[in-house]
Protein backbone atom coordinates (compact mmCIF):
# COMPACT_ATOMS: atom_id res chain seq x y z
CA UNK A 1 0.00 0.00 0.00
CA UNK A 2 0.94 3.42 -1.22
CA UNK A 3 0.65 6.45 1.74
CA UNK A 4 0.19 9.64 0.49
CA UNK A 5 -1.17 12.89 1.83
CA UNK A 6 -3.51 13.52 -1.16
CA UNK A 7 -5.13 11.97 -4.04
CA UNK A 8 -7.01 14.17 -6.97
CA UNK A 9 -9.15 12.19 -8.59
CA UNK A 10 -10.76 12.94 -11.71
CA UNK A 11 -14.15 10.47 -11.43
CA UNK A 12 -15.29 9.07 -14.71
CA UNK A 13 -17.98 10.17 -16.28
CA UNK A 14 -17.59 10.13 -19.81
CA UNK A 15 -21.29 8.85 -20.49
CA UNK A 16 -22.78 11.14 -18.81
CA UNK A 17 -21.09 14.03 -20.76
CA UNK A 18 -20.61 12.90 -24.48
CA UNK A 19 -23.25 9.65 -24.16
CA UNK A 20 -22.66 7.71 -27.27
CA UNK A 21 -20.35 9.94 -29.00
CA UNK A 22 -17.88 9.13 -25.84
CA UNK A 23 -16.28 6.54 -28.09
CA UNK A 24 -14.67 7.79 -30.99
CA UNK A 25 -15.79 11.35 -31.38
CA UNK A 26 -14.92 13.42 -28.07
CA UNK A 27 -12.22 14.54 -26.45
CA UNK A 28 -10.47 13.09 -24.03
CA UNK A 29 -9.50 16.04 -22.02
CA UNK A 30 -6.62 15.98 -19.08
CA UNK A 31 -8.05 16.76 -15.99
CA UNK A 32 -6.48 20.49 -15.70
CA UNK A 33 -7.79 21.06 -12.15
CA UNK A 34 -6.49 18.02 -10.65
CA UNK A 35 -3.01 19.06 -11.95
CA UNK A 36 -2.97 22.33 -10.92
CA UNK A 37 -4.07 21.47 -7.22
CA UNK A 38 -1.65 18.21 -7.12
CA UNK A 39 1.56 20.46 -8.69
CA UNK A 40 0.35 23.39 -5.89
CA UNK A 41 0.13 20.97 -2.59
CA UNK A 42 3.35 19.12 -3.79
CA UNK A 43 5.10 22.61 -4.42
CA UNK A 44 4.21 23.41 -0.31
CA UNK A 45 5.97 19.35 0.62
CA UNK A 46 3.18 16.78 0.68
CA UNK A 47 3.43 13.39 -0.92
CA UNK A 48 0.34 13.61 -3.78
CA UNK A 49 -0.61 11.61 -7.15
CA UNK A 50 -3.58 11.85 -9.37
CA UNK A 51 -6.05 9.34 -10.58
CA UNK A 52 -7.68 9.97 -14.06
CA UNK A 53 -10.70 7.09 -13.92
CA UNK A 54 -11.83 9.10 -16.75
CA UNK A 55 -8.84 7.89 -18.97
CA UNK A 56 -9.30 4.63 -17.40
CA UNK A 57 -12.58 4.07 -17.91
CA UNK A 58 -12.94 2.97 -14.33
CA UNK A 59 -16.78 2.24 -12.84
CA UNK A 60 -17.33 3.84 -9.22
CA UNK A 61 -16.39 0.27 -7.42
CA UNK A 62 -12.41 0.04 -9.56
CA UNK A 63 -12.19 4.25 -9.01
CA UNK A 64 -12.63 3.29 -4.81
CA UNK A 65 -10.41 0.22 -4.69
CA UNK A 66 -7.45 2.22 -6.67
CA UNK A 67 -8.07 4.78 -4.33
CA UNK A 68 -7.93 2.62 -1.32
CA UNK A 69 -4.63 1.01 -2.23
CA UNK A 70 -3.01 4.29 -2.69
CA UNK A 71 -3.82 4.77 1.31
CA UNK A 72 -4.36 8.65 1.18
CA UNK A 73 -4.24 10.76 4.19
CA UNK A 74 -7.07 13.32 1.74
CA UNK A 75 -9.25 12.24 -1.47
CA UNK A 76 -9.93 15.38 -3.57
CA UNK A 77 -12.45 14.15 -6.06
CA UNK A 78 -12.21 17.09 -8.13
CA UNK A 79 -16.06 17.94 -10.15
CA UNK A 80 -14.64 19.73 -13.17
CA UNK A 81 -15.03 19.05 -16.52
CA UNK A 82 -13.44 19.89 -19.77
CA UNK A 83 -16.18 22.63 -20.52
CA UNK A 84 -16.44 23.89 -16.55
CA UNK A 85 -20.53 25.09 -16.65
CA UNK A 86 -21.47 22.16 -19.39
CA UNK A 87 -19.89 19.09 -17.83
CA UNK A 88 -19.88 19.31 -13.99
CA UNK A 89 -22.94 18.96 -12.62
CA UNK A 90 -23.48 15.78 -14.66
CA UNK A 91 -20.64 14.28 -13.08
CA UNK A 92 -21.77 14.52 -9.49
CA UNK A 93 -24.14 11.20 -9.75
CA UNK A 94 -20.89 9.00 -10.37
CA UNK A 95 -19.51 11.15 -7.83
CA UNK A 96 -21.97 10.13 -5.19
CA UNK A 97 -20.99 6.38 -6.28
CA UNK A 98 -17.48 6.78 -5.72
CA UNK A 99 -17.70 8.30 -2.46
CA UNK A 100 -20.26 5.23 -1.28
CA UNK A 101 -18.20 2.83 -2.98
CA UNK A 102 -14.87 3.94 -0.92
CA UNK A 103 -16.71 4.61 2.40
CA UNK A 104 -18.07 0.97 2.27
CA UNK A 105 -14.22 0.27 2.02
CA UNK A 106 -12.59 1.93 4.15
CA UNK A 107 -15.23 4.19 6.64
CA UNK A 108 -11.77 6.78 7.39
CA UNK A 109 -11.12 7.66 4.46
CA UNK A 110 -11.72 11.60 4.09
CA UNK A 111 -13.23 12.70 1.26
CA UNK A 112 -13.04 15.87 -0.06
CA UNK A 113 -14.91 17.48 -3.03
CA UNK A 114 -14.30 20.48 -4.89
CA UNK A 115 -14.99 22.12 -8.15
CA UNK A 116 -18.14 23.94 -9.62
CA UNK A 117 -20.60 21.86 -8.50
CA UNK A 118 -19.60 21.78 -4.60
CA UNK A 119 -18.65 25.63 -4.48
CA UNK A 120 -22.31 26.42 -6.14
CA UNK A 121 -24.41 23.81 -3.56
CA UNK A 122 -22.18 22.65 -1.04
CA UNK A 123 -24.70 22.34 1.55
CA UNK A 124 -26.65 20.05 -0.92
CA UNK A 125 -23.66 18.48 -1.98
CA UNK A 126 -22.65 17.24 1.88
CA UNK A 127 -26.55 16.29 2.14
CA UNK A 128 -26.19 14.14 -0.55
CA UNK A 129 -22.96 12.52 -0.69
CA UNK A 130 -21.20 10.57 2.36
CA UNK A 131 -18.23 13.04 1.65
CA UNK A 132 -16.71 14.85 4.48
CA UNK A 133 -15.67 18.12 3.22
CA UNK A 134 -16.48 20.40 0.27
CA UNK A 135 -14.53 23.46 -0.15
CA UNK A 136 -16.06 26.44 -2.14
CA UNK A 137 -13.76 28.36 -4.80
CA UNK A 138 -10.01 27.39 -6.34
CA UNK A 139 -9.61 26.71 -2.93
CA UNK A 140 -5.36 26.44 -3.09
CA UNK A 141 -4.37 27.85 0.15
CA UNK A 142 -7.64 25.91 2.12
CA UNK A 143 -6.82 23.06 0.93
CA UNK A 144 -3.31 23.27 2.66
CA UNK A 145 -4.91 24.29 5.58
CA UNK A 146 -6.91 21.43 5.50
CA UNK A 147 -4.25 18.64 4.63
CA UNK A 148 -2.39 20.26 7.68
CA UNK A 149 -5.08 20.19 10.25
CA UNK A 150 -5.44 16.17 9.18
CA UNK A 151 -2.27 15.29 9.84
CA UNK A 152 -1.98 16.82 13.25
CA UNK A 153 -5.43 15.16 14.15
CA UNK A 154 -6.55 18.35 15.77
CA UNK A 155 -10.14 18.77 14.09
CA UNK A 156 -9.71 21.85 13.83
CA UNK A 157 -11.91 23.54 10.94
CA UNK A 158 -12.00 26.89 11.17
CA UNK A 159 -10.59 27.09 7.48
CA UNK A 160 -11.81 29.97 5.18
CA UNK A 161 -14.08 28.26 2.32
CA UNK A 162 -14.14 24.70 4.32
CA UNK A 163 -17.75 23.27 5.02
CA UNK A 164 -17.71 20.12 6.82
CA UNK A 165 -19.88 17.89 8.72
CA UNK A 166 -19.94 17.76 12.33
CA UNK A 167 -22.26 15.14 14.90
CA UNK A 168 -23.88 14.78 11.74
CA UNK A 169 -24.79 18.64 11.30
CA UNK A 170 -23.20 20.81 8.33
CA UNK A 171 -20.64 24.12 9.31
CA UNK A 172 -19.56 26.29 6.85
CA UNK A 173 -16.63 29.21 7.39
CA UNK A 174 -16.69 31.89 5.24
CA UNK A 175 -15.52 32.23 1.93
CA UNK A 176 -12.10 31.43 1.14
CA UNK A 177 -9.73 33.99 -1.00
CA UNK A 178 -8.13 33.90 -4.50
CA UNK A 179 -4.71 33.91 -5.32
CA UNK A 180 -4.31 37.32 -6.89
CA UNK A 181 -1.45 36.86 -8.71
CA UNK A 182 -1.65 33.30 -10.18
CA UNK A 183 1.93 33.53 -11.48
CA UNK A 184 2.57 31.94 -8.12
CA UNK A 185 1.29 28.81 -8.88
CA UNK A 186 3.62 25.97 -10.61
CA UNK A 187 3.14 24.58 -13.80
CA UNK A 188 0.66 21.51 -14.12
CA UNK A 189 1.58 18.28 -12.80
CA UNK A 190 1.88 16.58 -16.19
CA UNK A 191 4.21 13.64 -15.39
CA UNK A 192 1.47 12.53 -12.88
CA UNK A 193 -0.64 12.61 -15.99
CA UNK A 194 -0.27 9.60 -18.88
CA UNK A 195 0.06 11.97 -21.40
CA UNK A 196 -0.28 9.97 -24.45
CA UNK A 197 -3.49 8.90 -23.49
CA UNK A 198 -5.78 12.32 -24.17
CA UNK A 199 -7.23 12.96 -27.21
CA UNK A 200 -8.15 16.58 -28.60
CA UNK A 201 -11.67 16.55 -30.00
CA UNK A 202 -12.26 14.99 -33.61
CA UNK A 203 -12.57 18.74 -35.46
CA UNK A 204 -9.38 19.71 -33.98
CA UNK A 205 -7.68 17.41 -36.32
CA UNK A 206 -10.22 17.26 -38.78
CA UNK A 207 -6.73 17.74 -41.20
CA UNK A 208 -5.92 14.47 -40.18
CA UNK A 209 -7.65 12.43 -37.62
CA UNK A 210 -4.84 9.80 -36.92
CA UNK A 211 -3.16 13.00 -35.33
CA UNK A 212 -5.37 13.84 -32.28
CA UNK A 213 -2.97 12.24 -29.64
CA UNK A 214 -1.30 13.66 -27.73
CA UNK A 215 -3.55 16.20 -26.57
CA UNK A 216 -3.37 19.02 -23.28
CA UNK A 217 -5.00 22.08 -22.37
CA UNK A 218 -3.60 24.99 -20.02
CA UNK A 219 -4.92 28.48 -18.93
CA UNK A 220 -3.47 31.95 -19.90
CA UNK A 221 -5.67 33.31 -17.58
CA UNK A 222 -8.26 32.81 -14.72
CA UNK A 223 -12.07 34.22 -14.82
CA UNK A 224 -13.99 36.54 -17.06
CA UNK A 225 -15.25 39.92 -16.93
CA UNK A 226 -19.21 39.11 -18.36
CA UNK A 227 -21.89 37.40 -16.36
CA UNK A 228 -23.74 35.75 -18.82
CA UNK A 229 -26.85 34.67 -16.72
CA UNK A 230 -26.60 31.04 -17.66
CA UNK A 231 -22.95 30.67 -16.91
CA UNK A 232 -21.66 29.46 -13.47
CA UNK A 233 -17.89 29.99 -14.06
CA UNK A 234 -18.02 32.66 -11.10
CA UNK A 235 -18.69 29.95 -8.41
CA UNK A 236 -15.36 28.81 -9.17
CA UNK A 237 -13.51 31.56 -8.23
CA UNK A 238 -15.50 34.65 -5.78
CA UNK A 239 -18.30 35.14 -7.31
CA UNK A 240 -17.60 38.27 -9.10
CA UNK A 241 -16.44 39.13 -12.46
CA UNK A 242 -13.08 39.61 -13.41
CA UNK A 243 -9.82 38.05 -14.68
CA UNK A 244 -6.53 37.51 -13.63
CA UNK A 245 -3.72 36.82 -16.18
CA UNK A 246 -0.14 34.98 -16.66
CA UNK A 247 2.66 36.54 -17.38
CA UNK A 248 3.27 35.88 -21.15
CA UNK A 249 6.24 34.16 -20.59
CA UNK A 250 5.09 31.64 -18.32
CA UNK A 251 2.58 30.58 -20.86
CA UNK A 252 5.07 29.62 -23.35
CA UNK A 253 7.17 28.29 -21.14
CA UNK A 254 4.43 25.91 -19.99
CA UNK A 255 3.81 24.97 -24.10
CA UNK A 256 7.88 23.97 -24.33
CA UNK A 257 7.46 21.61 -21.63
CA UNK A 258 4.50 20.10 -23.35
CA UNK A 259 5.88 20.46 -26.78
CA UNK A 260 9.64 19.25 -25.66
CA UNK A 261 9.29 17.25 -23.44
CA UNK A 262 5.72 15.31 -24.09
CA UNK A 263 5.76 15.76 -27.95
CA UNK A 264 2.18 17.91 -27.98
CA UNK A 265 1.26 19.96 -30.28
CA UNK A 266 -2.50 20.08 -30.03
CA UNK A 267 -3.29 21.93 -27.44
CA UNK A 268 -6.60 23.91 -26.08
CA UNK A 269 -6.37 27.22 -24.40
CA UNK A 270 -8.79 26.96 -21.59
CA UNK A 271 -9.63 30.42 -20.90
CA UNK A 272 -13.48 31.72 -20.56
CA UNK A 273 -12.29 34.40 -22.94
CA UNK A 274 -8.69 34.57 -24.44
CA UNK A 275 -9.13 36.93 -26.64
CA UNK A 276 -9.47 39.99 -24.15
CA UNK A 277 -6.38 41.85 -23.74
CA UNK A 278 -5.46 42.47 -27.14
CA UNK A 279 -1.79 43.49 -26.27
CA UNK A 280 -1.32 40.57 -23.82
CA UNK A 281 -2.91 38.13 -26.75
CA UNK A 282 -0.17 39.91 -29.01
CA UNK A 283 2.66 39.62 -26.70
CA UNK A 284 2.21 35.43 -26.40
CA UNK A 285 1.59 35.09 -30.20
CA UNK A 286 4.89 37.07 -30.85
CA UNK A 287 6.78 34.52 -27.78
CA UNK A 288 5.55 31.83 -29.77
CA UNK A 289 6.51 33.23 -32.86
CA UNK A 290 9.75 33.40 -31.95
CA UNK A 291 10.43 30.40 -30.07
CA UNK A 292 9.47 28.44 -33.12
CA UNK A 293 6.63 26.38 -31.69
CA UNK A 294 4.89 24.48 -34.35
CA UNK A 295 1.16 23.82 -32.21
CA UNK A 296 -1.99 23.21 -33.15
CA UNK A 297 -4.05 24.94 -30.82
CA UNK A 298 -8.03 26.63 -30.26
CA UNK A 299 -9.41 29.04 -27.86
CA UNK A 300 -12.40 31.12 -27.39
CA UNK A 301 -13.21 34.08 -28.13
CA UNK A 302 -16.29 37.05 -28.42
CA UNK A 303 -17.64 38.61 -31.77
CA UNK A 304 -17.02 41.50 -30.50
CA UNK A 305 -13.49 41.26 -29.51
CA UNK A 306 -11.50 40.48 -32.23
CA UNK A 307 -9.70 42.28 -35.37
CA UNK A 308 -8.46 41.18 -38.66
CA UNK A 309 -4.61 41.99 -37.55
CA UNK A 310 -4.94 39.92 -34.05
CA UNK A 311 -6.60 36.94 -36.27
CA UNK A 312 -3.58 36.99 -38.11
CA UNK A 313 -0.96 37.03 -35.45
CA UNK A 314 -3.14 34.27 -33.62
CA UNK A 315 -3.00 31.93 -36.97
CA UNK A 316 1.06 32.43 -37.28
CA UNK A 317 1.29 31.26 -33.91
CA UNK A 318 -0.44 27.91 -34.40
CA UNK A 319 -3.75 29.22 -33.15
CA UNK A 320 -5.85 27.21 -36.05
CA UNK A 321 -9.54 27.41 -34.09
CA UNK A 322 -11.51 29.76 -32.53
CA UNK A 323 -14.69 29.05 -30.73
CA UNK A 324 -17.18 31.79 -30.96
CA UNK A 325 -19.95 32.12 -28.34
CA UNK A 326 -23.04 33.50 -31.20
CA UNK A 327 -25.91 31.55 -29.03
CA UNK A 328 -28.59 32.97 -31.01
CA UNK A 329 -29.30 35.06 -34.07
CA UNK A 330 -31.66 37.48 -32.39
CA UNK A 331 -30.52 40.23 -30.90
CA UNK A 332 -33.74 40.36 -28.31
CA UNK A 333 -32.91 36.96 -26.71
CA UNK A 334 -29.23 37.75 -26.59
CA UNK A 335 -29.67 40.68 -24.92
CA UNK A 336 -31.94 38.89 -22.35
CA UNK A 337 -29.13 37.06 -21.35
CA UNK A 338 -26.91 39.81 -21.16
CA UNK A 339 -24.57 38.09 -23.91
CA UNK A 340 -22.96 41.17 -25.89
CA UNK A 341 -24.00 44.15 -27.56
CA UNK A 342 -23.39 42.76 -31.23
CA UNK A 343 -25.80 42.01 -33.94
CA UNK A 344 -26.11 39.62 -36.98
CA UNK A 345 -24.16 41.57 -39.42
CA UNK A 346 -21.18 42.21 -36.35
CA UNK A 347 -21.51 37.72 -36.40
CA UNK A 348 -21.32 37.40 -39.98
CA UNK A 349 -18.52 40.11 -40.26
CA UNK A 350 -16.61 38.40 -37.23
CA UNK A 351 -16.93 35.11 -38.96
CA UNK A 352 -15.30 36.38 -42.26
CA UNK A 353 -12.34 37.67 -40.71
CA UNK A 354 -11.27 34.86 -39.04
CA UNK A 355 -11.61 32.95 -42.19
CA UNK A 356 -9.60 35.12 -43.81
CA UNK A 357 -6.86 34.88 -41.54
CA UNK A 358 -6.86 31.24 -42.49
CA UNK A 359 -8.88 30.08 -39.09
CA UNK A 360 -11.20 27.99 -38.57
CA UNK A 361 -14.24 28.23 -36.33
CA UNK A 362 -16.18 26.68 -33.68
CA UNK A 363 -19.89 28.51 -33.94
CA UNK A 364 -21.61 27.71 -30.25
CA UNK A 365 -25.29 28.15 -30.59
CA UNK A 366 -28.10 28.01 -28.02
CA UNK A 367 -31.59 27.05 -27.57
CA UNK A 368 -33.98 27.64 -25.51
CA UNK A 369 -33.06 30.57 -24.03
CA UNK A 370 -35.65 32.98 -21.89
CA UNK A 371 -37.30 34.52 -24.94
CA UNK A 372 -36.52 31.86 -27.28
CA UNK A 373 -39.53 30.85 -29.44
CA UNK A 374 -39.91 27.91 -33.14
CA UNK A 375 -39.22 31.47 -34.58
CA UNK A 376 -36.38 32.47 -33.32
CA UNK A 377 -34.53 29.12 -32.70
CA UNK A 378 -35.17 28.42 -36.63
CA UNK A 379 -33.98 31.83 -37.18
CA UNK A 380 -30.49 30.36 -35.48
CA UNK A 381 -30.69 27.41 -37.74
CA UNK A 382 -30.67 29.12 -40.36
CA UNK A 383 -27.93 31.52 -39.45
CA UNK A 384 -25.84 28.47 -38.28
CA UNK A 385 -26.02 26.94 -41.58
CA UNK A 386 -25.40 30.57 -43.78
CA UNK A 387 -22.22 30.97 -41.44
CA UNK A 388 -21.42 27.19 -42.34
CA UNK A 389 -18.36 27.06 -39.94
CA UNK A 390 -16.11 24.00 -39.83
CA UNK A 391 -17.82 22.72 -37.04
CA UNK A 392 -20.76 23.64 -34.70
CA UNK A 393 -21.75 22.78 -31.04
CA UNK A 394 -25.65 23.08 -30.66
CA UNK A 395 -26.58 23.38 -26.92
CA UNK A 396 -30.20 23.47 -24.91
CA UNK A 397 -30.20 25.65 -22.06
CA UNK A 398 -29.49 24.95 -19.20
CA UNK A 399 -29.82 26.31 -15.13
CA UNK A 400 -26.61 25.10 -13.96
CA UNK A 401 -26.08 25.25 -10.36
CA UNK A 402 -24.25 29.07 -9.42
CA UNK A 403 -25.69 30.80 -12.44
CA UNK A 404 -28.02 33.62 -11.92
CA UNK A 405 -30.50 31.20 -14.04
CA UNK A 406 -30.62 28.62 -11.64
CA UNK A 407 -31.39 31.36 -8.80
CA UNK A 408 -33.93 32.61 -10.54
CA UNK A 409 -35.88 28.91 -12.02
CA UNK A 410 -35.23 27.91 -7.90
CA UNK A 411 -37.51 30.63 -6.49
CA UNK A 412 -39.88 30.84 -9.73
CA UNK A 413 -40.05 26.85 -9.45
CA UNK A 414 -39.46 26.02 -12.91
CA UNK A 415 -38.83 22.58 -14.01
CA UNK A 416 -35.52 21.49 -13.48
CA UNK A 417 -34.26 17.77 -13.63
CA UNK A 418 -34.75 15.64 -10.48
CA UNK A 419 -31.36 14.34 -10.91
CA UNK A 420 -27.84 15.29 -12.14
CA UNK A 421 -27.70 13.55 -14.73
CA UNK A 422 -30.48 15.50 -16.20
CA UNK A 423 -27.76 18.45 -16.83
CA UNK A 424 -25.81 16.52 -19.32
CA UNK A 425 -26.02 17.88 -22.83
CA UNK A 426 -25.83 14.75 -24.68
CA UNK A 427 -27.05 11.69 -22.49
CA UNK A 428 -30.59 9.81 -22.14
CA UNK A 429 -31.51 11.54 -18.68
CA UNK A 430 -31.18 15.36 -20.60
CA UNK A 431 -33.66 18.13 -19.49
CA UNK A 432 -33.03 21.11 -21.31
CA UNK A 433 -34.89 24.46 -19.27
CA UNK A 434 -38.11 25.04 -20.43
CA UNK A 435 -39.13 28.83 -20.76
CA UNK A 436 -42.55 30.25 -21.22
CA UNK A 437 -43.03 29.48 -24.80
CA UNK A 438 -41.42 26.08 -25.19
CA UNK A 439 -41.38 22.95 -22.96
CA UNK A 440 -38.12 21.13 -22.49
CA UNK A 441 -39.40 18.38 -24.84
CA UNK A 442 -39.72 21.20 -27.98
CA UNK A 443 -36.52 22.26 -27.27
CA UNK A 444 -34.76 19.68 -27.12
CA UNK A 445 -35.91 17.97 -30.24
CA UNK A 446 -35.42 20.74 -32.12
CA UNK A 447 -31.82 20.75 -31.35
CA UNK A 448 -31.54 17.10 -32.20
CA UNK A 449 -32.86 17.67 -35.30
CA UNK A 450 -30.43 20.72 -35.54
CA UNK A 451 -27.37 18.95 -35.28
CA UNK A 452 -28.34 16.04 -37.74
CA UNK A 453 -29.85 19.13 -40.44
CA UNK A 454 -26.59 21.26 -39.70
CA UNK A 455 -23.72 17.98 -40.36
CA UNK A 456 -25.94 16.31 -42.61
CA UNK A 457 -26.07 19.31 -44.77
CA UNK A 458 -24.52 19.09 -48.46
CA UNK A 459 -22.73 22.16 -48.99
CA UNK A 460 -21.56 21.68 -45.05
CA UNK A 461 -20.07 18.43 -46.13
CA UNK A 462 -18.80 19.82 -49.54
CA UNK A 463 -16.76 22.60 -47.99
CA UNK A 464 -15.59 20.10 -45.22
CA UNK A 465 -14.26 17.94 -48.03
CA UNK A 466 -12.56 20.71 -49.46
CA UNK A 467 -10.87 22.04 -46.69
CA UNK A 468 -9.99 18.61 -45.44
CA UNK A 469 -10.67 15.59 -47.35
CA UNK A 470 -12.76 12.89 -47.80
CA UNK A 471 -11.83 11.21 -44.42
CA UNK A 472 -13.33 14.09 -42.41
CA UNK A 473 -16.95 13.80 -44.60
CA UNK A 474 -16.68 9.87 -43.62
CA UNK A 475 -15.43 10.87 -39.84
CA UNK A 476 -19.00 13.16 -39.97
CA UNK A 477 -21.13 10.79 -41.12
CA UNK A 478 -20.14 7.96 -39.13
CA UNK A 479 -21.30 10.56 -36.11
CA UNK A 480 -24.28 10.85 -37.73
CA UNK A 481 -24.95 7.34 -37.26
CA UNK A 482 -24.48 6.97 -33.41
CA UNK A 483 -28.18 8.32 -31.97
CA UNK A 484 -28.68 10.27 -29.06
CA UNK A 485 -30.84 8.16 -26.81
CA UNK A 486 -33.45 10.63 -25.03
CA UNK A 487 -35.56 9.27 -22.16
CA UNK A 488 -38.25 12.83 -22.90
CA UNK A 489 -38.80 11.77 -26.05
CA UNK A 490 -39.15 8.50 -25.96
Amino acid sequence: MEDIDVLFVNPNAKKENYGVLASEFAGIEPPVWCGLKAAYVRDKGFKVDILDAEVEDFSPRETAERIDSKNPLLVDIVVMGANPSASSTPKMESVKDVVKELKNIDISTKVLLTGIHPSALPEVTLQTTAADFVIQGEGFKSEIELIQTLKTGENKYSIPGLWYKKNQVIKSNPASSVIKNINDLPFIAWDLLPMDRYRAHNWHCFHDLKSRSPYAAIYTSFGCPFKCTYCNIHCMYDGKPGVRYRDPEKVVDELKILSYQYNVKNIKILDELFVLNQDRIKKICDLIINSGLELNMWAYSRIDTINKKLLHIMKKAGINWVAYGIETANKKVREEVHKGMFNKKDIENAIKMTHDAGIYVIGNYMFGLPEDTMETMQETLDLAKKLNCEYANFYTVMAYPGSQLYDEMVEKKVRLPDNWLGYGQLNKETIPLPNRYLSSEEILAFRDRAFIEYFSNPFYLKSIEKKFGQDAVKHIERMLNHKIERKILM
